[in-house]
């Protein structure tokens, strides 16, 4: 399966949900191949200093690659991995358009903040625009980085729900600082100790989710 992470908008912790993404699957004992396809190369910073902190043992494959060599590159790769999962930038760029051309999943984290809304629709546009070159592309959304007594997170609910292209789902990952602490050593909020129970079930309830609605949704 591939995975885009992306989205129109900086800011939405799309490199954290992607890089926890990639050491789930892996965890699970799947092949993953982690894409940096962001100019700003933050899965690959990440990954280095995974690669110090485990020394060596990094759990996935990470390459990167932007432009037309994503188009050219992963289908191939998507062949001898079991999961290939690219990490965008926050912005409409060519390295995202190629890499939804060839993917089975679009994942967009949203950030639940009154001025952010107006993303929503350039993001239904991008996957229309897509829809004609990759039929088959899934898009989900996903409330990231919520805030504890958060005002707008009922309103923000029930206006991902109404998209007609970008299926919601029901799942929120808070905005914990176990994202920050294991980020800078290079590791899932699963490796991190001591352990944010919270996190940790918060994200596999949402992979878990993801999943299941990859498989059972019926948008294409």
């Amino acid at each position: 399966m591939i995975i885009t992470v992306g989205g129109t908008k900086g800011g939405s912790g799309k490199t954290t949900v992607a890089t926890n993404v990639a050491i789930f699957l892996a965890e699970q004992g799947r092949k993953v191949l982690l894409v940096d396809a962001d100019e700003q190369e933050t899965s690959a910073d990440f990954t280095e200093f995974r690669h110090d902190t485990f020394e060596g043992f990094v759990g996935y494959t990470l390459v990167k690659l932007n432009g037309d060599k994503i188009y050219t590159s992963i289908r191939d790769l998507g062949e001898v991995f079991s999961d290939v999962v690219i990490d965008t930038g926050g912005r409409d760029t060519i390295s995202q358009r190629a890499s939804l051309t060839v993917s089975d999943v679009y994942l967009v984290p949203f950030v639940p903040r009154s001025f952010e809304m107006w993303t929503l629709a350039k993001v239904e546009k991008l996957v229309k625009e897509v829809r004609l070159i990759n039929p088959k592309l899934k898009s989900f959304s996903v409330l990231n980085r919520v805030e504890a007594r958060s005002q707008y997170v009922e309103s923000w609910m029930e206006y991902l729900k109404a998209s007609e292209d970008i299926e919601f789902l029901d799942a929120q990952l808070g905005d914990r600082v176990v994202y920050s602490h294991a980020a800078i050593r290079g590791m899932g909020i699963n490796e991190y100790k001591p352990k944010d129970a919270t996190a940790i079930r918060e994200f596999t309830d949402f992979l878990q989710k993801l999943m299941e609605r990859v498989q059972n949704s019926k948008q294409v």
